[in-house]
């Protein structure tokens, strides 16, 4: 018989098929296949992006050219405008506002077809690090309220531009699906007076029955309520609400199981497309990092979303996370 988990945070309830459980032969998902051409974020085509707004490049190389490791520009079709007045208003029982935010474009290495999992553990710390930087920078502006950080990998995930890139969206509310988790992490804190999500990595890495990988400042782990098979958190040890608040001397051990888990991923499922979402604390005082805890949700397409999880707001997992950590775990490097 399958099991319903009810996930403590938000209360959704998930199916867990724990009697006839899928492996990975058993998936029969979209590949992702880079084809290559004229791409606007490879090096030496800096003059086919915006602006460069910030970078980490050699000595002595110049905006907008060659010689950057990381690179961040604005979005060339952003979904919200930096310029302009916030003006809320309504109309009638409606409530709408200009739209207004910022959309950056984070991209993560000079080479086309090398993935997270592909780069030097170097490289993989000064893409981590450049998204604090963003963050950081971002919230000096009072309108922003949360940061949304989240990267589309392979078209299957979403992704328009082949080349590995993050997306930076800062926006002048909190989306409704945070302030749902937010608003089960303060109830928890109220009723326990400790973070929900410091009690799930004690109890995770107690029972260590889904846990993938573990360093000294971070964990990485199937969840017990997994929505999608092959879910993964990975999550700060040390309590801590801001992602971009992530101390430079955890950013190695973050790099170093960010890289490693999508290594063993991509081992079991070959050129697989993914998303990953830094859920992080809002900013500007819409928020309580008391209570909240930042964490990396990272999620295989290896499912399509349809009418029963749409209707019902349930997710059914064909694989339970304990099995998807015992094949993770499995994989060397």
């Amino acid at each position: 018989m399958a099991e319903l988990r009810r996930d403590p945070v938000v209360g959704r309830w998930v199916i867990v098929d724990t009697d006839h459980p899928n492996k990975p032969e058993d998936f029969e998902y979209e590949q992702y296949i880079q084809k290559g051409g004229n791409c606007p974020f490879c090096y030496g085509n800096e003059s086919q992006t915006p602006p460069e707004i910030e970078a980490f490049r050699s000595h002595g190389t110049a905006r907008n050219t060659p010689g950057w490791q990381v690179r961040v520009v604005p979005n060339k079709f952003p979904a919200l405008q930096i310029e302009g007045e916030l003006d809320r208003r309504g109309m009638g029982i409606y409530d709408m506002s200009n739209g207004i935010g910022a959309h950056e474009v984070l991209i993560e290495t000079p080479y086309h077809a090398k993935d997270i999992s592909d780069l030097l553990n170097q490289e993989v710390e000064n893409y981590l690090r450049m998204c604090c930087r963003r963050g950081i920078d971002l919230v000096k502006d009072r309108r922003f309220k949360y940061i949304m950080v989240f990267r589309n990998y392979g078209s299957a995930a979403g992704a328009s531009l082949e080349h590995p890139h993050t997306q930076i969206i800062a926006l002048p509310m909190v989306p409704k699906n945070v302030a749902e988790e937010i608003k089960g992490a303060e109830d928890y804190f109220e009723y326990r007076e400790r973070c929900i999500f410091c009690d799930m990595i004690r109890q995770e890495t107690q029972e260590k029955e889904r846990v993938i990988l573990e360093n000294k400042h971070f964990l990485s782990f199937c969840p017990f309520v997994s929505r999608f098979p092959f879910e993964i958190w990975i999550i700060p040890k040390k309590h801590s609400g801001y992602f971009c608040h992530t101390p430079d001397e955890a950013i190695p051990d973050l790099a170093s199981i960010l890289k490693e888990t999508i290594a063993k991923v991509k081992k079991v499922f070959v050129n697989l497309s993914y998303n990953f979402i830094i859920h992080s604390s809002p900013i500007n005082g819409d928020g309580d990092v008391e209570y909240y805890h930042w964490h990396i949700e990272f999620m295989p397409k290896l499912m399509r979303v349809a009418g029963f999880e749409w209707g019902t707001g349930f997710y059914i997992d064909p694989t339970s996370p304990e099995l998807a950590a015992k094949y993770l775990k499995a994989i060397k490097e």
